[in-house]
């Protein structure tokens, strides 16, 4: 009986977020103007690979679009084969692990027909009929074209097959039935290819195409309503990934990137950093590290574009205005109130970032001005202690090591709060408990 009433709550959910969904605008709709089918568009084509892969093969071509669209991160465990899945995605209610994507006919998807690819990429379909969690990114990869979903394939179907049987997943009911995602894909998946803007340059149309429909920019980036769909309302405003913040990207000049230059864009998206204004880690690092900075400049380039289109939306949570760089003296300037938290930073941090929070050392370890530091949350840096974080520069690898297992829970939130009330606007609350949930949520 009450198995039954919990379905019935759940047919009510989803009934309740279709009609929410006719509401809901498309991640393109912003742009306005009119669209026009791929084959009526007079530009260059802003699907596929760039000019420079113009003439490669399949399979070549099929690396860099498995690059962009970043299926290595999520296919991969820690220390684990390349694609050949297992992956653990933290959920509130259970554990996905990731798939074997190798060509392994028993354990992978060796055995996938083109049209069984094409719907699991587009449609969230399984060969074998079952559904998709959005887990995987189908309603954004649902925009890739046929042409380039197939020459991923051809790309995956490449690789060496490695024998890898895939973990169970322990959702908890009614969230472990599968079948419920055919209404949660009529109400949230549009299963339908990229259509260019005719009111827009063939660069913003590239650029669309690889933040929308490969590197799915806002399946991060993008907040989720009730049913854990994007709210394109709030298109790029921010929300909390894999237990890290994914920072506002919209417009927006003060928690956003409309302060920002083009080429501080440019740089953050293909080396993971940006002179004053961060380091990329956790999610938002492996994403550059696997997929951004394989890209080509001319990508590059076309996303900045693109980025600059999208609406401000302001954080109210976030400052307007950074904080300056602190006073050289530890004496002097502001943190929290807490002393184990100075006292933290004295032996594991200050070498490093200086009290001001301007590294002499590199570039790569400034924090003061840099957004995490000024998320009255803490929740970035308080994953960067622990975890650690690591940048490939072209004068070799700068990094970061991991705390996590050197100090408590106690002893990680008085260093963030710490950190966050010398070096950002104002000082951070987290608590150990918080420190341990996000230990937790850290899937990678």
């Amino acid at each position: 009986m009450r198995r039954a009433a919990l379905v019935i709550i759940l047919m009510l959910i989803i009934a309740a977020a279709v009609a929410w969904w006719r509401l809901n605008p498309g991640p393109l709709a912003f742009a306005g103007g009119s669209t026009v089918a791929l084959a009526d568009y007079k530009e260059a084509n802003p699907t596929g690979v760039p000019a420079s892969l113009a003439d490669a093969d399949v399979v070549k071509r099929g690396e860099y679009l498995a690059r962009a669209a970043d299926c290595m991160v999520c296919h991969t465990a820690p220390d684990g084969q390349a694609y050949a899945g297992g992956l653990a995605i933290e959920l509130p209610f259970g554990t996905l692990y990731t798939t074997n994507i190798t060509p392994d006919k028993e354990t992978g998807i060796g055995g996938y027909s083109d049209r069984d690819f094409l719907n699991a990429v587009q449609r969230g379909i399984r060969k074998d009929g079952a559904r998709l969690y959005p887990a995987m990114p189908y309603p954004s990869y649902t925009y890739m074209t046929d042409a380039d979903a197939l020459a991923i394939k051809a790309y995956l179907f490449s690789l060496p097959a490695v024998h890898a049987a895939n973990r169970a997943d322990t959702l908890k009911f009614p969230f472990n039935q599968r079948w419920s995602m055919i209404f949660w894909s009529a109400a949230f998946n549009p299963d339908m290819r990229f259509a260019p803007s005719a009111a827009q340059t063939a660069q913003w149309n590239r650029g669309a195409y690889v933040a929308e429909a490969l590197a799915h920019c806002g399946e991060c980036h993008t907040p989720r309503n009730v049913a854990f769909a994007l709210d394109n309302r709030r298109k790029f405003a921010g929300a909390l990934t894999a237990g890290w913040r994914a920072f506002n990207i919209t417009a927006d000049k003060g928690s956003g990137i409309g302060g920002w230059r083009d080429d501080q864009l440019a740089a953050y998206l293909s080396t993971g950093h940006a002179l004053g204004r961060g380091t990329a880690a956790g999610p938002m690092g492996e994403a550059v590290d696997q997929s951004f900075a394989k890209m080509s400049p001319a990508d590059i380039s076309a996303l900045v574009v693109y980025l600059r289109s999208i609406p401000a939306v302001a954080s109210p949570d976030l400052p307007a205005e950074l904080a300056p760089p602190a006073p050289s003296s530890p004496k002097e300037g502001g943190g929290s109130a807490d002393l184990g938290g100075k006292r933290v930073f004295e032996q594991a941090c200050a070498s490093c970032h200086n009290w001001t929070g301007v590294s002499a050392i590199t570039p790569f370890a400034i924090i003061a001005g840099t957004r995490a530091v000024n998320d009255r949350t803490g929740t970035n840096v308080a994953q960067i202690v622990i975890s650690g974080t690591r940048r490939s520069t072209p004068e070799g690898v700068v990094s970061m090591p991991a705390f996590g297992a050197a100090y408590s829970d106690i002893e990680i939130a008085a260093v963030v709060n710490y950190v966050t009330g010398r070096f950002g606007s104002a000082p951070s609350q987290i608590t150990a408990r918080q420190v341990a949930v996000l230990r937790g949520e850290t899937s990678r």
